[in-house]
């Protein structure tokens, strides 16, 4: 897994701006994976960033960024711990709800849809997607808005600005560690 990697699919999380990110990467050996997070989470623990491997399938590896003490407070919001307990997610502490979808992501190919809640997606879009099954929304972005559309569009810029900043400064030889918002 490359740096380059990180930065184009998780700088608004690398910047403190978004609670996280996840994408696939694609691996020959699953240890040399577990040893990369490894170091990467050394690098970045004390920025208040973990990176953890959701799901390996295929020699692929479903990979999470994430800041614990946004995931925090997102899954404490009232919406959220409603969508999470109808899922058998019983909150108690986020790490808890981080098994509880690493479990539900290997009983099913389908991502599970309160997998938002764990990107810092408002609830009330989650709540949106599932009920409405992912029809008639107001406008899509990096999720797609049942709630307040403007405030969306406006995050969906402010992610874009932040991956495109921060792509161009680790193309001119910023260090990850140094884009990395400790917070």
């Amino acid at each position: 897994m490359s740096e380059e990697m990180l930065v184009r699919h998780c700088s608004p999380t690398l910047a403190g701006l978004k609670t996280g990110n996840m994408f696939t990467c694609a691996f020959e050996n699953a240890d040399n994976m577990r040893e990369d997070l490894r170091r990467l989470n050394c690098t970045f623990r004390k920025k208040g960033l973990r990176i953890i491997p959701l799901r390996y399938r295929n020699n692929r590896a479903l990979i999470y960024v994430y800041r614990p003490v946004k995931l925090s407070e997102d899954l404490s919001h009232k919406t959220a711990c409603r969508l999470l307990e109808e899922r058998g997610y019983q909150y108690t502490a986020p790490d808890r709800c981080i098994v509880r979808l690493i479990q539900r992501l290997s009983e099913s190919e389908e991502f599970p849809h309160e997998i938002g809640l764990f990107l810092g997606y408002p609830p009330e879009d989650v709540c949106g997607f599932i009920e409405n099954k992912a029809d008639t929304c107001k406008c899509v972005g990096c999720w797609k808005v049942y709630g307040d559309e403007d405030a969306a569009k406006k995050l969906f810029a402010k992610y874009k600005k932040c991956t495109d900043v921060y792509c161009t400064l680790f193309a001119n030889g910023r260090s990850i560690e140094r884009l990395t918002v400790a917070v």
